[in-house]
C-alpha cells in the first residue's frame, strides 16, 4: 500500500483552504454587491411580484371655446376588475357580478375563473354608471374591485362634433381636435397597489400603495361659441329647407388665422359615432373636401391683376358679349347675351366669367399660377386637424390657353373651404398669409395657468394694404350692387363673393347638381370676421350661390358681430334693389311720444306696446336702424321718460 508524505498531504490542506477561502471571498463579494448596488432593483422586482394595481384613469384634458364655456369634459364612468385567485366561491360570485351586471351567468363565470392576476370584465363592467358600481360595491365580494374611471362627455351634442372629433373606450382620442392633441389631452394613469402571496391572497401585513394620475392639459380653443351657435342655426335651417347632400361652414379672424366657428353636415353625436357610418364621422368637409370653387376664386385673379397693376377697375372697360372664344372652345358667362359693356368694377360685381379670362390673360399663366401659389392652393395650410386635402392644380407645364382661362375664374382646379378661408382672408387684410388654427392655449387643469399659448403665424406676405383696399372694396359693391346682394346687412358694410361650381363624375360634369357658395367678410373697413358657407346639390331651388347662401352668410355675419360687439359703420354702399325687393323702412324715434301721438301718426311698421304707461320709454329696434315695410317695433310704457 502506497504510503502519501506529510508533505503532500499539508501542500493539500493548504489548496484547499485557500480555495475556501477564495469562495467565501467571492460570496462576500457577490452578497455585498446585491444588498449595497442590486439591493433596490431586486425589491423593485419581488414588489412587482407581490404587487397586483389597481388602476385609476387620469382624467381627460377639458376643452373650451376661447370664453372658457366648457365644450368636452368628462363623467365619473367606474369599471369593474376581479382577481380571479382572489375568489373562493367563483359560482356564488359569478351569479351575484351577473345580476348586478345584467350579463349571462357563464359569461361572468370566464371572467372570475381566468388564469390572470387581474381582470377586466368588459364590456358589461366597463365604464358603468355610478348606480351599478354601487350595487357592486354592496355586494363586498372579495376580489371584486371598483377602479374609479372616467369617460368623455360633450354637453352639446352634435354642436361642433367634426372639430372635437371623439375619444374612444380607453378614453384616447380618434377623431378631430381630440386626436391631434391627444398626448396633451391624455395624462398619465394612477393606481392603487396591493400585495399578494403566490396563491393571490392578499398581504394583510403590507400597506396599499396609491399612485396618482396625472390629469391631462385643459385645451382653451379659438373657437366663439356664439359664432358656432349662429353657425349651426343656420345649417340647420338650411338642411330643413333645401334638402342638401351636404353643407360646410367655416367662420374666421381674418387678422390672426384663429378659427372662431367650424360646422358641416351631415354630422353626429360625438358620444353615440358607432350610430353612425365612418364615412360621415371622419369627413370633416372643411379641411377635407376638395371640390371646383367656382367664382368665389375670382378673388384671388382680381388681387393679382391689382397687384401687378394690369387692370384699374374705374376707368378700365370691357365689353361681354356672352362669351369668349378661347383654343376653338367657347367659355360662355352665366348671363345669357352677357353683360355688354361695363367697367372692370362691373365686370368683378356680375361675376363676369369673360372679363375675367381677359384679366388671367393680361397676367399670363406664370404670373396667375405664382399668385395662386402664393395665396396657398395646392398645398396645406397646417390647420390643427387631421385628414387635410391640399387641392389639385394643373401642372404650369401643362397649363395652356384653355387652362389657364377656366383657371381665372374657378373652373378645373379644385381648392377645399379652408384654403378659400385663408386665402380670401389675405386678400381683404392687407396681404398677410396667416396659417389657421383652432388651439389657442393649454392649460393646467389644477393651477388654471396657462403654460403654453399659440400665437399667430404669418407664412407670408403677398400684397400691398392699398391693394387689399381696393380688393375691400370691389368686394362690397359684389354686394350693394352685383351678384352677392343676398349677404346685405345694414351698417356692417358686408363684402363677398358668389361660386356656383358643377359637380364632376367619371369626368363630365353632372346636370342640375351644383356646389354653391359663398364667402363673405366685415366691416368693409376693417375686416374682424370672414364667413365661408358652402351648400351641396340644394333642392326645388335655383342652385345659384346668390340665391341660396349669400342670405345665409348675411345671416350669420349680422348675427355674429352683434354678439362680438362690433359697431355698426358709417359711408355704407347704398343697396341696388332687385326689381322685386322694396326699399327698408328707417326705424323713427319714438321715444318721448305719447300714446295719442303715435296713434294720430302713421308708420309702415307694427307697433308691439309692453308697459302700462301713456309715454314710450324704450324701443327696440333702435331709431336710425333699417327694416323691412310692416316690421315690428317693440316699444315700453311707462309713465314718464327714464
Amino acid at each position: 500500500m502506497k504510503r502519501v508524505s506529510l508533505v503532500t498531504v499539508r501542500r493539500r490542506l493548504i489548496i484547499t483552504l485557500l480555495v475556501g477561502l477564495l469562495v467565501f471571498f467571492v460570496i462576500i463579494l457577490r452578497l455585498g454587491y446585491v444588498q449595497i448596488f442590486a439591493g433596490g432593483e431586486i425589491g423593485e422586482l419581488a414588489a412587482e411580484s407581490w404587487s397586483r394595481d389597481i388602476p385609476f384613469e387620469a382624467k381627460r384634458g377639458e376643452i373650451l371655446d376661447r370664453n372658457d364655456v366648457a365644450l368636452a369634459t368628462n363623467v365619473s364612468a367606474p369599471s369593474v376588475l376581479v382577481v380571479p385567485r382572489q375568489i373562493d366561491d367563483p359560482v356564488e360570485t359569478a351569479d351575484k357580478l351577473a345580476e348586478a351586471l345584467n350579463m349571462e351567468r357563464e359569461r361572468a363565470y370566464e371572467f372570475v375563473t381566468k388564469q390572470e392576476s387581474i381582470v377586466r370584465i368588459n364590456p358589461e363592467g366597463r365604464k358603468i354608471d355610478n348606480e351599478t358600481a354601487d350595487s357592486v360595491r354592496s355586494l363586498t365580494l372579495d376580489g371584486v374591485y371598483i377602479a374609479e374611471d372616467n369617460k368623455r362627455h360633450y354637453p352639446f351634442g352634435q354642436y361642433l362634433s367634426h372639430v372635437l372629433g371623439f375619444a374612444g373606450i380607453d378614453n384616447q382620442g380618434l377623431t378631430g381636435i381630440e386626436q391631434y392633441y391627444d398626448e396633451q389631452l391624455s395624462g398619465k394613469s394612477g393606481s392603487v397597489s396591493f400585495y399578494s402571496d403566490a396563491k393571490g391572497r392578499r398581504m394583510p401585513n403590507l400597506a396599499d400603495e396609491y399612485t396618482p394620475p396625472i390629469d391631462g392639459q385643459d385645451l382653451r380653443l379659438t373657437i366663439n361659441s356664439d359664432v358656432q351657435t349662429i353657425i349651426e342655426r343656420e345649417l340647420d335651417i338650411a338642411e330643413a329647407t333645401y334638402n342638401p347632400d351636404g353643407a360646410t361652414a367655416i367662420a374666421m379672424d381674418p387678422n390672426s388665422g384663429e378659427v372662431l366657428a367650424m360646422s358641416s353636415r351631415p354630422d353626429y353625436d360625438p358620444e353615440d359615432f358607432q350610430e353612425v357610418s365612418p364615412e360621415i364621422y371622419n369627413q370633416n368637409k372643411p379641411v377635407w373636401s376638395q371640390y371646383e370653387p367656382g367664382s368665389t376664386f375670382k378673388i384671388i385673379t382680381l388681387a393679382a391683376a391689382l397687384e401687378e397693376e394690369k387692370v384699374d377697375l374705374q376707368d378700365d372697360s370691357f365689353n361681354d358679349p356672352g362669351h369668349v372664344e378661347v383654343a376653338g372652345q367657347n367659355l360662355r358667362c352665366w348671363k345669357k347675351g352677357g353683360h355688354g359693356h361695363q367697367s372692370f368694377l362691373e365686370v368683378v360685381q356680375n361675376s363676369c366669367n369673360p372679363g375675367f379670362v381677359e384679366l388671367g390673360d393680361r397676367l399670363g399663366k406664370e404670373k396667375l399660377f405664382q399668385y395662386i401659389g402664393d395665396f396657398g392652393f395646392g398645398e396645406q395650410t397646417g390647420i390643427d386637424l387631421q385628414g387635410e386635402g391640399t387641392g389639385i392644380l394643373f401642372d404650369l407645364d401643362n397649363v395652356g390657353p384653355l387652362e389657364q382661362a377656366t383657371t381665372a375664374f374657378g373652373q378645373g382646379v379644385s381648392v377645399t373651404p379652408i384654403q378659400q378661408v385663408v386665402a380670401v382672408s389675405a386678400a381683404i387684410n392687407g396681404g398677410r398669409l396667416y396659417q389657421p388654427y383652432l388651439g389657442k392655449e393649454w392649460i393646467d387643469s389644477e393651477t388654471g395657468e396657462v403654460v403654453h399659448r399659440q400665437n399667430p403665424t404669418v407664412q407670408r406676405e403677398l400684397i400691398s394694404e392699398e391693394t387689399s383696399k381696393k380688393v375691400r372694396n370691389a368686394l362690397e359693391h359684389v354686394v350693394a350692387k352685383g351678384t352677392g346682394r343676398g349677404a346685405y346687412v345694414d351698417g356692417y358694410r358686408v363684402g363677398g363673393k358668389t361660386g356656383t361650381a358643377q359637380k364632376a363624375q367619371g369626368g363630365r360634369y353632372l346636370e342640375n347638381n351644383h356646389i354653391v357658395s359663398f364667402i363673405g367678410f366685415a366691416p368693409a373697413d376693417d375686416p374682424e370676421i370672414v364667413v365661408y358657407v358652402a351648400i351641396d346639390n340644394p333642392k326645388d331651388t335655383m342652385q345659384f350661390g346668390g340665391t341660396v347662401v349669400a342670405p345665409i352668410v348675411g345671416n350669420i355675419i349680422d348675427d355674429s358681430l352683434r354678439a362680438m360687439g362690433v359697431e355698426k359703420r358709417e359711408d355704407q354702399i347704398e343697396k341696388e334693389l332687385n326689381w322685386d325687393e322694396e326699399p327698408l323702412k328707417e326705424v323713427p324715434d319714438l321715444i318721448g311720444r305719447t300714446k295719442r301721438e303715435l296713434y294720430d301718426s302713421y308708420y309702415d311698421l307694427q307697433v308691439d306696446a309692453h308697459g302700462d304707461g301713456e309715454v314710450v320709454v324704450n324701443q327696440a329696434p333702435d331709431p336710425g336702424a333699417k327694416v323691412e315695410v310692416g316690421s315690428t317695433v317693440r316699444i315700453y310704457l311707462d309713465d314718464k321718460e327714464d
